[in-house]
C-alpha cells in the first residue's frame, strides 16, 4: 500500500503536534523510488547535486535546467513523496520576476514547494513568490551558494551580534510567508532558541535536536560521498565500500575466466548454428 503524501498543511501542522519528520536529499529517479517505498515522507531535490552528483567544487555553478532535469527524474521515482525542489545560484536572486518564473517552472515539473536560501537580501523575493502562491520554504545560517562571503562551511551564528542576526532573519522568512525553514550548522541552542520565536517548523541541518524535522544526505547517509564527511552526518552504511568490493569481485570474475557462466548466457541449438566452411 502507496504512504499518504504529505501536504504543505501537514507539515505546518507538525510544529503544533510535536510530530518529527525526515527529509533526504536525492538526486535520481532509483534512490527517489527507494525512498518512496520507505518510510521518509520528503525529498529534497537539493543543488548539492554539483558536488554529489557532477563532480564541481561547490553549489553555485548549478543551474536551473540541471535542477530541473533531476526534480523530473526524482517526481517520477517518488509519485507519492513530497518534494522540495532547490531553487539554484541566481535563479531568484537578481528580481522578483526571476523568482517567480523559475520557482514556478519548478512546481510545473512536480516540486511540492520550493526551497530559497539566504537572508535579509532575499525575503522581497520569498513574499512575492509566496504571495502567487507557490509554497517556499527558507533556508539559513550555513547556505551553500554564498558560503564563501562567511568563511566557507562553518557552524554560523557563534556571537551574540551573529545569533540576533539569524533570529532576525527567521522571524523575517515567516512574515514574508515561508512555511518552514531549513537551519543550517547552527549551535543547538540558537535553534532552539529560533524554534521557540516561529510559529512555523524548523528543519535541522547539523543544528542540533531542537526542530520538528531534520535533514541528512542520502549520500551521506549511506557512505557514498566520501569528499568530506560533516560532523552532523550520521552513517548507517558503508555503501562505497560494498560497491568497490562488488565492482572488485565482477572483475576477478572476469580475469579468472569464470564470467560469464553457462548459466549467464543465451543459447540456441546446435543444429540452428550456421555451418561455416573453413
Amino acid at each position: 500500500m502507496a504512504k499518504k503524501k504529505l501536504s504543505v498543511q501537514d507539515i505546518i501542522e507538525t510544529k503544533k503536534n510535536s510530530k518529527k519528520f525526515s527529509m533526504i536529499t536525492v538526486y535520481d529517479y532509483q534512490m527517489a523510488s527507494i525512498v518512496d517505498q520507505s518510510d521518509i515522507e520528503m525529498i529534497l531535490v537539493g543543488d548539492s547535486l554539483g558536488m554529489v552528483i557532477l563532480g564541481l567544487e561547490g553549489t553555485t555553478p548549478v543551474n536551473i535546467e540541471e535542477m530541473e532535469y533531476h526534480l523530473k527524474a526524482v517526481r517520477r521515482g517518488a509519485p507519492n513523496t513530497f518534494i522540495v525542489g532547490d531553487m539554484s545560484f541566481m535563479s531568484y536572486q537578481v528580481c522578483k520576476e526571476d523568482a517567480i518564473r523559475n520557482a514556478g517552472k519548478l512546481m510545473k515539473l512536480g516540486a511540492d514547494c520550493v526551497k530559497m536560501e539566504g537572508g535579509f537580501g532575499i525575503m522581497d523575493k520569498i513574499k512575492a513568490v509566496t504571495e502567487i502562491g507557490i509554497p517556499v520554504m527558507a533556508h539559513i545560517g550555513v547556505t551553500p551558494q554564498t558560503a564563501a562571503a562567511f568563511g566557507g562551511f562553518k557552524v554560523q551564528g557563534k556571537s551574540t551580534a551573529a545569533a540576533e542576526r539569524l533570529i532576525k532573519e527567521a522571524i523575517a522568512a515567516e512574515e514574508a510567508g515561508a512555511f518552514s525553514i531549513v537551519i543550517e550548522c547552527l549551535p543547538a541552542q540558537l535553534n532552539a532558541l529560533i524554534n521557540k520565536t516561529i510559529s512555523i517548523p524548523i528543519i535541522s541541518t547539523g543544528s542540533g535536536a531542537s526542530a520538528n524535522g531534520f535533514n541528512l544526505n542520502a549520500y551521506d547517509m549511506l557512505g557514498i560521498f566520501d569528499s568530506f564527511k560533516p560532523k552532523f552526518v550520521k552513517q548507517y552504511a558503508q555503501m562505497r565500500k560494498e560497491i568497490v568490493d562488488a565492482f572488485n569481485a565482477w572483475n576477478k570474475d572476469v580475469t579468472d575466466g569464470v564470467y560469464p557462466s553457462y548459466d549467464e548466457e543465451f543459447h540456441m541449438k546446435e543444429e540452428d548454428l550456421p555451418k561455416i566452411n573453413k
